[in-house]
């Protein structure tokens, strides 16, 4: 005697089985790349901002003009990545003397924050997640010995 039954039947389940683990899958694995790509892509112009400020600092010729040169250095490393620079914080310290950046030998340091927005995430969201990464970068650069102080 031969058991039949609808419920051991399989016949065209896969299809649907098929297309609902897909879904259940393939959503959250996309979005996860194109976050981390987004994440990638900020961390990379933090990065680049950082140190290409230090290096445009260190070759001004003004203090005045150098943070005005570093500024526009982070901007355009922003703008090359896609990164959006309204939540961007530019710190730069100096050393050995906080109060002549620009000394021979001293050393000039840019550290660059920049907030990432997740994607495909709406501005209207008030709940206690998170909808933005934070990554900050720095770079050190030492003023030439052979600078002109004049």
């Amino acid at each position: 005697m031969r058991r039949s039954s609808r419920w051991t039947d399989d016949s065209g389940s896969a299809a649907v089985e098929f297309v609902t683990a897909g879904l259940v899958l393939l959503v959250p694995l996309v979005y996860l790349v194109i976050a981390m790509s987004s994440i990638q892509a900020g961390a990379l112009a933090a990065e680049g901002a950082a140190r290409q400020a230090a290096r445009v600092f260190v070759q001004a010729t003004s203090v005045a003009d150098a943070r005005a040169a570093a500024e526009r250095a982070v901007q355009f490393a922003l703008a090359d990545h896609g990164v959006e620079s309204a939540e961007t914080t530019v710190t730069i310290s100096c050393r050995p003397s906080p109060d002549d950046c620009l000394q021979r030998r001293g050393l000039v340091t840019v550290e660059v924050s920049v907030a990432v927005p997740l994607p495909l995430m709406p501005p209207a969201i008030t709940a206690d997640i998170p909808l933005s990464v934070t990554l900050e970068a720095a770079a050190t650069q030492q003023v030439s010995r052979f600078r002109d102080e004049g």
